[in-house]
């Protein structure tokens, strides 16, 4: 038997007093937090579904996510965490693709609406039979008539509830990819592949001079994301630390919460880190958070000169490493007791295989670039209903990144960057991260990212949009001539574009495919 709910119960059981959650001024305990997550097991088994059905979850970062998370595991059901951002018909393809049978969705707000998008998509799935409502005042009306709200089903279903016994290879969690090539698939992660990788995260952020249970975590990561949900929530939770919970990701807001509760772990991507930066050099360049002691960093490569300054400004180290949803996610990692690599995604992480593999899926040798693939206790059990993409992203028992990489003779392996991201110029491969990588070291330039455009006479070009420093007077022409110095012929921008932000995922991701098609229009 192996339950990832167990996380949860276990701390409720021997420390029920300890804090798991902090919102604003407000905590939860491990207790508190158990007690919520039996009402929802107890309410779920109450309207009929059994162990194995699929319940869907719709929440920004707020307790109400976690209670409903452990809920559903505790019930012995499996959790589809959805994107906050999602559309009417993009719900409702989710709910339909995951055979969802209840749907629990957070109000929202005047500028989201999630829970109108959530109940106009729940009406178009008859299979989906179950809708609550969580509101922000659990003593509120529901806003959608007929729906449950999250304050009446505690109080109609409180009392203890005892977990539904899983084994290790039943599916815990599904899923979905970003579907940037397609309609997005659902991962299967099974108890297994949560539990290990949990157990990865938080030894991973381990310090000498801190206990387990004494670790404060800013959740600024989506936890409907696997990165998010994993290296925050439930490594945390695996612990018994503390998650300080931040809704939406604000740098000056996220720096006073690190001062005000003492946060000692942070996790996010590199646009956060960037963010971070900028408003401590806003605020006069000291950062003034003497608790925190480690950073990870993942979702994206960081730029090695974003992360440079950024440990001269905070004195702290980042840790990059790198994972996918379907790896659950970690699968590499710098690891805080072994030699740092910088602009490295580090070394395999406990009980996983990493490889370089050419087209035909033979090793390459150490510095050859190749497509980076996985295997291990990580791996996800495969796409939910689609057989065919399962077996093709899982050739020959290794999992199929779609990322290119290289290893070095010390088994540390570096992205260089994604397949489908790779511009093609006049038959040369150019890979966007190295050229970003050159750009962010001009002192001028703030962030950048590169992506190919059509080109008539090459097939290709390379186009940079760019940020620069607040008071730059650099032109597009001027940081064009700049990396021609410093580049190859055919990797310098040709095309340079000076933008005030570039468009960018609910998880900090930068969005490539918009500035493709903003480059097209």
């Amino acid at each position: 038997m192996l339950s990832l709910a167990t996380f949860v119960q276990e701390h409720a059981r021997t420390t029920p007093e300890r804090v798991a959650l902090r919102l604003g001024e407000r905590t939860y305990s491990y207790g508190q937090l158990d007690a919520m997550a039996s009402a929802v097991a107890g309410y779920l088994t109450a309207q009929g579904l059994k162990p194995g059905d699929k319940v869907a979850l719709s929440c920004p970062n707020l307790p109400f996510f976690p209670a409903v998370y452990y809920g559903v595991l505790k019930a012995g059901m499996v959790v589809v965490p959805l994107n906050v951002l999602l559309k009417p018909a993009e719900i409702s393809y989710h709910l339909k693709d995951s055979d969802a049978k209840a749907y629990f969705v957070f109000e929202g707000t005047a500028e989201l609406p999630m829970a109108r998008a959530g109940a106009a998509a729940f009406a178009e799935v008859p299979s989906c039979e179950h809708l609550v409502v969580m509101t922000a005042d659990l003593a509120a009306p529901s806003p959608i008539e007929g729906a449950l709200t999250f304050g009446e089903l505690l109080q109609r279903y409180a009392g203890p509830f005892e977990g539904v016994p899983r084994e290790a290879d039943d599916t815990a969690v599904i899923l979905y990819t970003s579907g940037t090539t397609g309609q997005p698939k659902g991962a299967e992660l099974t108890h297994l592949n949560m539990v290990m990788n949990a157990v990865v995260g938080a030894r991973l952020v381990e310090r000498p001079q801190l206990a387990q249970k004494d670790q404060v975590f800013l959740a600024v990561l989506p936890l409907f994301h696997v990165f998010g949900q994993t290296c925050a929530m439930n490594a945390m939770f695996y612990s018994g630390g503390q998650i300080v919970l931040m809704p939406r990701f604000d740098p000056e807001a996220a720096l006073r919460l690190m001062r005000a509760t003492g946060v000692t772990t942070f996790a996010g991507v590199p646009t956060m880190y960037w963010g971070l930066l900028n408003a401590v050099k806003a605020a006069g360049g000291d950062p003034e958070v003497s608790s925190l002691q480690i950073c990870l960093s993942g979702g994206s490569a960081m730029p090695v000169e974003l992360l440079r300054r950024f440990e001269e400004t905070f004195r702290v180290p980042i840790l990059e490493g790198y994972g996918l949803s379907e790896t659950s996610p970690i699968a590499c990692f710098n690891h805080a007791d072994r030699p740092r690599k910088v602009g490295s995604i580090g070394q395999a992480v406990f009980g996983v295989e990493l490889k370089v593999v050419d087209e035909r899926d033979q090793e390459l040798p150490p510095g050859e670039p190749g497509e980076l693939v996985v295997r291990g206790h990580n791996v996800m059990k495969g796409y939910y209903g689609r057989p065919e993409a399962t077996a093709e992203a899982m050739r020959g028992g290794w999992f199929h990144t779609g990322d290119v990489a290289t290893r070095d003779e010390d088994g540390y392996f570096t992205i260089v960057d994604r397949l489908k991201d790779m511009i093609i110029r006049g038959g040369f491969n150019v890979y966007p991260r190295e050229v970003e990588e050159v750009l962010m070291t001009h002192p001028e330039v703030s962030l950048a990212a590169v992506v190919g455009v059509p080109d008539e006479q090459y097939g290709e070009e390379v186009k940079a949009f760019v940020v620069l420093q607040e008071g730059s007077s650099l032109t597009p022409e001027g940081l064009r001539d700049w990396s021609k110095e410093r580049l190859a012929a055919y990797k310098y921008p040709r095309q340079v574009e000076v933008v005030k932000s570039l468009p960018m995922n609910a998880t900090g991701k930068i969005l490539r495919r918009e500035l493709r098609a903003q480059s097209a229009r």
